[in-house]
């Protein structure tokens, strides 16, 4: 591996690690302080307002670095920081917008590992789909079977497929991105807002298909603890 794709690989899963480790009472919270300020609103439109909130923080980081990029005193180097940043910003959207749709299913993910695989899955997009297909997951629900069904060795086995497949066809093209965003003139920023953009609606259309129809409800999401025997399915427990 060269050194470029070993930094970038060390890269990769920093910011994927980071982002998959948000407490899961910090996405249920996020879910009912929207639920509170839309009493109205129906599990479908809870839904519709967190990708609405999570294209708007993917577009926006995307342009500010791309406006950052195209400023003179900035530098490229500094440029290409930014970058990675945005990197982990994504990462870490991504995965909030995944869980808390998952939350609002009734599904509650505190394991790493199965956190991992779901967010991997997202941003992947129908290529996430497809490398679960070769593990035996079935492209319907595939969130839910990852989440509550599939045994640990399973799991394990699938997120290194989804890795291998994000190294080699995501960071291909982030990098295309990245170097758009460092385009001067401001020609930068309408890239980044525009590639981002892009890279959010293939994780809200994947997350749309990963649990099923939006429920008639939202309550106390049910949590998956693991069990000792890796070949088993988790456990699924209602409350905290």
């Amino acid at each position: 591996i060269s050194r470029k794709n070993s930094d970038r690989r060390s890269t990769f899963e920093a910011a994927l690690d980071h982002a998959v480790r948000i407490p899961s009472p910090v996405i249920r919270a996020h879910v009912d302080r929207v639920a509170a300020r839309n009493p109205e609103a129906s599990p479908e439109q809870i839904l519709a307002l967190l990708e609405k909130e999570f294209l708007r923080v993917v577009t926006s980081t995307g342009a500010a670095v791309g406006a950052a990029a195209a400023i003179p005193a900035v530098g490229t180097a500094t440029a290409t920081a930014l970058t990675v940043s945005d990197l982990a910003t994504f990462f870490a959207a991504s995965a909030a917008y995944t869980l808390a749709v998952a939350d609002v299913h009734g599904i509650a993910v505190d394991d790493v590992e199965r956190r991992r695989a779901l967010v991997l899955a997202a941003i992947l997009g129908d290529d996430g789909t497809a490398a679960l297909a070769t593990a035996g997951i079935s492209p319907v629900a595939w969130g839910r079977v990852l989440a509550a069904a599939a045994p640990s060795t399973t799991i394990k086995r699938v997120n290194k497929v989804l890795t291998g497949r994000f190294l080699k066809r995501y960071l291909a093209k982030q990098s295309g991105l990245a170097l758009g965003r460092l385009v001067p003139f401001g020609v930068g920023a309408a890239v980044g807002a525009i590639g981002g953009r892009a890279l959010a609606r293939g994780v809200v259309r994947q997350a749309a298909g990963a649990f099923g129809p939006p429920p008639l409800r939202i309550g106390e999401p049910i949590r998956i603890v693991e069990q000792a025997d890796p070949a088993a399915a988790p456990l699924q427990v209602e409350g905290t």
